[in-house]
């Protein structure tokens, strides 16, 4: 890591990061540079109608888990989508008002299936670890334990249900296990995407190998993205994602016009 010099004999200093700024870095460089380099941070773009739709479900989950249990009824999920619904990114009122409507559709199937008496370990919870290089931190959106283990739950309201590689693929997911192991010093292994869309959850159990596999991952686009700043040399990745950029009204290297801000809803 040439940009991190050190005294002889002092340790290397870690390289704090998240998840997403990792996958920043994948998605494109250049706006890894905008988002993560640049001062002042250039102009983003406006909200996004799958963005909306997506934090009000997140949001209602996580309130729905802090009240007191005999207030953990289904209809009260429904009511709390209401409460964190924004009518930003939506093409007109009456779109955002079928979006609310189907996502409070969402809401009441998924607790049909949730115990009210749950108490999970951590509702969007921070957790945080190191390795030789990074200090990696993130939010999981809950946290469970079963029979003496925790367990990684993400929700998800995306078009596209997940399926299983895609749920032991994800980088994010295995670095949320190992931090919430080290923080509540408990084992954690089973990550589990929840999909509330197509009312599906794929879990996946990771090993030792293929938890390491993924840090190793994390290392290396840790090292590039560091080197690629001491150069200040952060190429485009022009593509479908420049469409759903947030700065891609300003990036002179965006192949594609910016999306309209409900593009990412399914209309279907």
């Amino acid at each position: 890591m040439s940009d991190q010099q050190t005294f002889d004999g002092m340790p290397e200093k870690l390289f704090a990061c998240t998840p997403y700024r990792l996958e920043t870095w994948l998605d494109c460089p250049k706006k890894y540079r905008y988002t993560y380099i640049d001062t002042p941070k250039p102009p983003r773009g406006g909200p996004w109608g799958h963005t909306s739709m997506g934090s009000a479900v997140h949001n209602a989950l996580r309130e729905w888990f802090t009240l007191a249990l005999e207030s953990r009824i289904i209809e009260k999920g429904a009511e709390l989508v209401v409460k964190y619904w924004r009518n930003e990114g939506f093409r007109d009122v009456e779109q955002s008002d079928r979006y609310r409507f189907r996502a409070q559709n969402w809401v009441r199937q998924y607790l049909i299936k949730v115990d009210p008496h749950l108490e999970p370990r951590g509702i969007e919870r921070t957790v945080s670890t190191t390795t030789g290089r990074l200090s990696l931190s993130g939010r999981v959106d809950r946290i469970d334990e079963r029979d003496g283990e925790l367990v990684i739950v993400d929700y998800k309201t995306g078009k596209r249900p997940p399926d299983e590689a895609e749920t032991g693929g994800s980088l994010a997911l295995a670095i949320y296990a190992l931090a919430a192991e080290r923080t509540l010093r408990k084992p954690c292994r089973t990550v589990e995407l929840h999909h509330l869309p197509s009312d599906t959850t794929v879990a996946f159990r990771h090993d030792d190998a293929s938890l390491a596999r993924h840090i190793n991952r994390a290392e290396r686009i840790a090292v590039e993205a560091l080197e690629a700043t001491a150069e200040m040399s952060f190429p485009a990745t022009p593509g479908a994602l420049c469409a759903y950029c947030d700065y891609a009204r300003i990036c002179t290297d965006a192949d594609r016009a910016p999306a309209q801000p409900w593009a990412g809803l399914d209309e279907q």
